[in-house]
């Protein structure tokens, strides 16, 4: 019988050949703090029976950049925030890219780096202040490397760096957050990369479910809202949230920065302080949202730029730590059954192991067996 490995790529080639449906604007993020996840050939299947195309890694695991080998996958990987300091040394940045990105590049696709994620929510100056010239020394390897127009560079923020966010067209960034996003905002400018944000309603509601109609974060029909300065009217907070970065980028001189949401999800189980965590609201909130993006909608703001996200998550990851939302954002569990219908139905193959597989695994039993036996017939 034909291995494991040999099925999965059947198996990839029989999906192939098929098309669910889903929107090319949209991503996945693929976390792994978890003990009981796929593998990543199983996982390979499960998004191509999706139709997803594009996948945000937090890290740079070969395991999963192996294992989507020649299947057009489109690839954000990480660079955690404990690199930061190395990669402003050039031969410490350059040696990384030669290790975790140039051997992929012939059968993965790797579109972009993500250097530290949410850098700003510290108050950590170190990490602050590295940041740039991290993410300016990994740009010129790949420059030195040939690579630079085929890998962008980049970070990803979350929603408190924004000093004021309503009105939207009276979005701004924090005061003490300046200094470092004057530079970053030119390096974007100079080097046409996008700027990533990590945008979650569910947040306001959580902190202000009696303030925040539930309606406005579920994409659900509701009064809205209008900007009393420009007029624009907005029906879910998401936009808004998208438009308020806009507006804060503008305001420090650039209007030719892409912004795109690297995170956007929402909890189908939390704490008790946790308010409106359920699996209804996570399904109307990511498949409302999905709906949206099929329909190439822009923002109120910028409706002729289709807006593109990458869900969080993937899967629940039972190791995460924090409140226990942050271990249920997962659209399947672990076992590829879905958390709630959105109309996804994916396929997570079987974890199977052939009869060759099992004869050698066998046979290597009996050889460690009689090895046993004989050791112990000297000692004796």
């Amino acid at each position: 019988m034909a291995s494991s490995s040999v099925i999965f790529q059947i198996a990839l080639v029989l999906l192939s050949l098929t098309d669910s449906g889903l929107s090319h604007g949209v991503g996945i993020n693929y976390g792994q703090i978890a003990n009981n996840l796929p593998s990543p050939s199983r996982v390979a299947i499960l998004l191509r029976s999706l139709n997803i195309s594009r996948v945000k890694l937090y890290d740079a695991d070969p395991s999963v950049l192996v294992a989507f080998s020649n299947t057009n996958v489109d690839f954000i990987i990480g660079l955690g925030n404990e690199y930061l300091e190395n990669m402003t040394d050039p031969l410490k940045a350059q040696a990384w890219i030669e290790e975790h990105v140039s051997p992929h590049l012939l059968q993965t696709k790797i579109t972009c780096i993500t250097v530290g994620n949410e850098i700003f929510n510290s108050n950590d100056t170190g990490l602050m202040s590295n940041l740039l010239p991290a993410m300016q020394t990994v740009y010129t390897s790949l420059v030195n490397l040939g690579l630079d127009k085929q890998v962008a560079v980049t970070t990803a923020h979350s929603l408190a760096i924004l000093g004021n966010s309503y009105p939207p067209s009276s979005g701004t960034f924090r005061q003490d957050l300046a200094e470092y996003l004057q530079p970053l905002l030119s390096f974007h400018a100079q080097t046409k990369s996008p700027f990533l944000i990590n945008a979650y309603p569910y947040f306001a509601y959580k902190d202000n479910p009696g303030e925040v109609p539930l309606e406005y974060v579920l994409f659900l029909p509701n009064q809205g809202m209008t900007d009393p300065i420009t007029n624009l009217h907005y029906d879910n907070m998401l936009y808004a949230q998208l438009d308020a970065v806009y507006s804060a980028i503008r305001a420090m001189g650039h209007t030719d920065i892409e912004v795109r949401i690297s995170e956007t999800g929402w909890p189908s189980k939390g704490d008790a302080n946790e308010a409106g965590a359920t699996p209804e609201n996570a399904g109307l909130y990511n498949g409302n949202l999905l709906r949206r993006i099929e329909q190439r909608q822009g923002t109120p703001a910028k409706p002729s730029v289709p807006i593109d996200i990458y869900v969080f998550a993937l899967f629940n990851e039972d190791l995460k730590p924090g409140p226990a939302s942050e271990r249920n954002y997962g659209l399947y569990y672990p076992d590829g059954s879905p958390v709630y219908d959105i109309g996804l139905q994916g396929y997570l193959p079987e974890l199977t192991i052939s009869s060759a597989t099992a004869t050698a695994i066998n046979a290597l039993s009996i050889f460690y067996f009689l090895i046993f036996l004989v050791t112990c017939s000297i000692c004796s």
